[in-house]
């Protein structure tokens, strides 16, 4: 009987983590779908932007107040889930504390974890307030109606309650060995829950043993499902963040990529001695040519489907962005988000028929508009300001560029500009013989 809690402790742990490492083999999965794109190079380069960009948040902090709060939250709850060693150690061999040999630096740790857990509360607490209290704009755009306004709430209340039971924990654990309760030994300092400690004066001690084990179990498996939760939130990121700073795009802002479906054709063209109605072998797909742009997530690369599920849904493209400051429909947060819900959607289709099955949708208008993606001024003022390195430009210009080149369905002013660009090489309705008239004057 005495293994039974060590027996449900490891079903609850391997069922936990087999679960998330299911879904994270799902994530990685659908972000395989995207087009193949070289980033090994500038190591260096990539290993410091994740240092400096995901570990040190250094672009979080350009907003200070939100900054400072999210580095709270973000190292609070961090370091303090390195205690869940401990509790899986003990919950495994049945032990508790189990390094309470450590001595004055484990009073040390647990006196840290307590401050930041007290730190991440009042955080939580805060960023819950900017989101419903004071409503900030950029939390209440169209986009962030239903499930993701629940979703930036709910991991908010995850964190309240997982930070409370760790403190309640600690605070039965304290009465617990100062009445000398078998099995719990005097180790770690409590200067937070020291002061809710006396909540539980009186109490016997079989009732502090059956909160304090209740608070333990509770905490413990609140991190395992808050783990699995990642999958289906916008916080996933916190995983992500790494490997998408990695990966990001190192050319300077506004310089655009040569599409190269585009280069290999216009290659073909120069080439005197190749068929002009060959179409190269690695550019067919069931006899057909590359497509030229993006209609659909798999037109994508890869590096864009890592971007569309690293999105924090912060806003601060959309803040940012001038074109929706003027009241145009796009918002750079809702290309990412419709990017990933259409990617989840295509990966739930692979998993129902075990290969994709044509469903008649794609991302180009049935998520996003093509009023949407003309609305872009192409500014970058997006990619400078998100904090993970997600560039939303390179998914609006590779659908743009679907639009003009498979389509033909650019706006009539960019039309007329093409036409003059060919007729005349200048973007203006005169001829080349005409263009110098105005000097005569």
């Amino acid at each position: 009987m005495q293994y039974i809690p060590n027996v449900l402790f490891i079903i609850a742990l391997v069922v936990g983590i087999g679960y998330f490492t299911k879904n994270i083999r799902k994530v990685i999965r659908n972000i395989r779908l995207g087009k193949d794109i070289d980033r090994t190079d500038n190591k260096k380069e990539r290993l410091g932007n994740m240092a400096r960009i995901a570990l040190g948040q250094s672009k979080m902090v350009r907003r200070p107040i939100a900054g400072i709060l999210h580095i709270v939250v973000y190292i609070g709850f961090i370091i303090i889930n390195l205690e869940v060693l401990e509790i899986i150690i003990d919950g495994i061999l049945g032990t508790h504390r189990i390094f309470s040999f450590l001595g004055g630096f484990y009073d040390f740790l647990i006196g840290s974890f307590e401050i930041l857990a007290l730190l991440v509360l009042i955080g939580v607490i805060l960023f819950w307030a900017r989101r419903n209290v004071i409503k900030l704009k950029r939390f209440w755009n169209p986009e962030m109606k239903g499930w993701p306004k629940s979703d930036g709430n709910l991991i908010l209340y995850f964190e309240m309650v997982l930070m409370t039971l760790f403190l309640l924990m600690n605070a039965t654990d304290l009465q617990l060995q100062n009445l000398g309760a078998e099995h719990y030994i005097k180790a770690g300092s409590f200067p937070v829950s020291q002061y809710i400690s006396p909540l539980f004066d009186g109490m016997s001690e079989s009732t502090l043993f059956i909160l304090e084990r209740g608070a333990w179990w509770l905490h413990i498996l609140g991190i395992l499902v808050f783990l699995n939760y990642l999958y289906f939130s916008k916080h996933l990121h916190i995983l992500l963040a790494f490997p998408n700073t990695y990966y990001g795009d190192l050319k300077p802002k506004g310089e655009l990529d040569n599409l190269e479906a585009v280069t290999k054709e216009v290659m073909l063209m120069m080439d005197p001695n190749a068929d002009p109605f060959a179409t190269p072998a690695e550019d067919q797909t069931e006899g057909e040519p590359e497509k030229f742009g993006a209609s659909d997530v798999t037109d994508l690369n890869w590096v864009q489907l890592l971007n569309s599920y690293t999105c924090t849904e912060c806003g601060r493209c959309t803040s940012e962005c001038p074109a929706n400051q003027t009241g145009k429909k796009l918002s750079p947060r809702k290309i990412m988000m419709d990017t990933r819900d259409r990617l989840k959607e295509v990966g739930d289709n692979i998993d129902k028929n075990g290969t994709f099955v044509d469903d008649n949708k794609q991302l180009l208008n049935d998520y996003i508009t093509p009023e949407e993606l003309w609305a872009c001024t192409s500014c970058n003022a997006c990619v400078e300001a998100c904090p993970v390195s997600i560039s939303p430009l390179s998914i609006i210009l590779d659908m743009r560029r679907y639009l003009v080149m498979e389509q033909s369905a650019a706006p009539s002013d960019l039309n007329n500009m093409m036409t003059n660009i060919e007729n005349n090489g200048a973007p203006w309705p005169f001829n080349q013989m005409d263009r110098l008239n105005w000097s005569k004057e």
